[in-house]
């Protein structure tokens, strides 16, 4: 299920697909997704779960690149019009750019059914009939949601409608780099899921575009073929049949072997500028930067030049994300040089916020228009050298992360975000545990810190006592107060998931020792007292927990 916001299969909308295609064929021309289009004719929905999970896990979210032995690599923009067929070039996208010309009060698109497949019920024309505009647009809108960006509730939701409508249009937006920088969001958020406790649920994004081009690059490496024989001469479309049918948490081995034996930048990294490219016409005898032609360098420069991409259909989920060609020069068959900042530190703005919309003036301050990327067209071949300087900074950097294979493919078989990995009894229960700890007690939970943990959950619940006796104001003869008559009825129990565990409890100095068997339990060597436990909070004997009445909350925890 985590990967269920993939493509759905292509027998969904294949008939739906030709009869638009009969209709709207030259307008896609026209504005640029008749290449694009095509995949999804295509097993666009097949996906190996551990060529992805892998991959994930090499994924940099502060670079937004694969850090692999031989350096950084990432699909660019020359790697989005291969598969997929789209010029880099176009209308910058951004919220504020599509206007409504045709109203949507004006289209007949039933919002009530939003699942792919009642989406298509309702709106697919009858045969005999013209494609209409509604049942255009509602094609494009279910051909962004399902089949493009993919979104998590897998139905087709409203805010494409400004998106759907500008293309029926024939407006000629750059959707290559929207599609970029929404597969590094994915990736992002799929890479900050690993280090969840219960990992990701669902997964959404144009995961698909990953598949392609892990395919691309892999397809010598681990010998993938293809019986691919079809009129679509596409990258993306030959590249659906390469994707491996039989998942196996077995594969996780040879995969990392895979990644592990790019010590060297090779050409396999760079598939896309060999001279058998399938594709558009415009970049199948352009795809090499020293091999260009003077109609295609506008092309060119929009796949070298670093640029600011605004990701994000409505204005409130705006983000800004940088495209930065420099990071993977060998992949256009140039010198790697080391990377550097474009712009100082001290010369961005901190200022500088689009939160009025004014995304024209975002761009003046960050990309500098007078500073244009200028190409002279001449005659070389590709290279996939590195400059000394780069290699001292690459050793540098990646010493610190380098990998053991045994421990790292152990990692990834045991993530809960492998389908085939071990079962995680009682995550769930331990979550909302978590979450009622931390409403009742107004605490941060620390697994990494539980001294911490239950020292502030104890102060807490010092003061919850303390206002119960001012508000009841009840003391005893003796000017002493009954803690258990004060205390909060129903304490959540501290909660104890998949870290250490306690066996036998060692206390520190700020813990009473109100435990009968606290001096039997001190002489119990540490190894016998600790332990790590994969079981249920519920599973875990209650005489091993640490009620919080034994702690003494007037002197913090030593050295925290």
């Amino acid at each position: 299920k985590i990967f269920r916001a993939f493509p759905p299969i292509k027998d969904r909308h294949l008939s739906w697909l030709t009869r638009i295609e009969s209709e709207m064929s030259s307008s896609w021309i026209k504005t640029g997704i008749f290449y694009f289009i095509q995949p999804v004719k295509f097993d666009l929905h097949l996906f190996d779960p551990q060529m992805l999970l892998f991959a994930i896990f090499f994924w940099n979210r502060e670079t937004r690149a694969f850090e692999f032995p031989c350096g950084f690599v990432c699909p660019t923009l020359l790697d989005i019009a291969a598969i997929t067929g789209l010029a880099p070039i176009g209308e910058r996208f951004h919220p504020d750019i599509l206007e409504e010309e045709i109203p949507i009060k004006e289209i007949s698109i039933s919002w009530d059914k939003k699942t792919y497949l009642a989406f298509i019920t309702a709106h697919v024309g009858k045969s005999g009939t013209s494609v209409s505009t509604s049942e255009h647009i509602a094609f494009l809108m279910y051909w962004l949601s399902a089949c493009v960006f993919c979104t998590p509730s897998l139905q087709v939701p409203k805010y494409y409608y400004a998106l759907a409508q500008a293309l029926h249009s024939k407006k000629r937006i750059c959707l290559s780099k929207l599609l970029l920088t929404s597969l590094d969001t994915c990736l992002d958020e799929a890479s900050e899921s690993l280090f969840r406790e219960t990992g990701p649920r669902n997964l959404s994004g144009p995961l698909w575009l990953l598949q392609l081009w892990l395919n691309a690059i892999f397809e010598k490496k681990l010998s993938l073929t293809s019986s691919f024989a079809s009129p679509c001469a596409l990258e993306g479309a030959r590249l659906t049949t390469l994707t491996p049918r039989k998942c196996s948490i077995q594969n996780f081995a040879k995969y990392i072997k895979a990644i592990f034996s790019f010590t060297h930048f090779s050409e396999d990294l760079a598939p896309f500028i060999r001279t058998t490219l399938l594709g558009p016409s415009w970049l199948r005898q352009n795809n090499q930067v020293g091999h260009i032609s003077q109609d295609s360098l506008k092309i060119w420069s929009s796949f070298l030049s670093w640029d600011v991409i605004f990701l994000g259909v409505r204005q409130k989920d705006v983000r800004i994300y940088p495209y930065q060609p420099q990071l993977f020069a060998r992949q256009f068959g140039l010198c790697q040089m080391k990377p550097l900042p474009l712009r100082p530190v001290e010369k961005i703005d901190a200022g500088i916020c689009v939160e009025e919309g004014n995304y024209q003036e975002v761009l003046d301050f960050i990309l500098h228009p007078g500073t244009e990327l200028q190409l002279t067209p001449f005659t070389f071949s590709p290279s996939f050298l590195v400059l000394r300087c780069y290699l001292r900074w690459w050793c540098t950097y990646y010493v610190d992360k380098l990998l053991d294979f045994d421990v790292f493919l152990k990692k990834l078989i045991n993530s809960p975000f492998s389908s085939q990995g071990p079962k995680q009894s009682g995550t769930f229960k331990n979550q909302i545990i978590i979450y009622q700890f931390e409403q009742f007690f107004k605490v941060c939970y620390r697994p990494d810190n539980i001294s911490r943990t239950i020292f502030d959950a104890s102060v807490s619940l010092s003061k919850m006592v303390q206002r119960n006796i001012r508000s009841k104001k009840v003391i005893n003869p003796r000017g002493k107060t009954d803690f258990e008559k004060f205390c909060p009825k129903r304490i959540p129990p501290l909660p104890n998931a998949l870290f250490g565990l306690a066996k036998y409890l060692s206390y520190p100095p700020w813990v009473k020792t109100l435990d009968p068997f606290y001096l039997e339990h001190k002489a119990i060597p540490v190894k016998d007292r600790v332990t790590y436990a994969r079981c249920s909070l519920y599973d875990f004997p209650r005489r091993r927990w640490w009620p919080l009445c034994w702690v003494d909350n007037t002197n913090p925890p030593p050295g925290k």
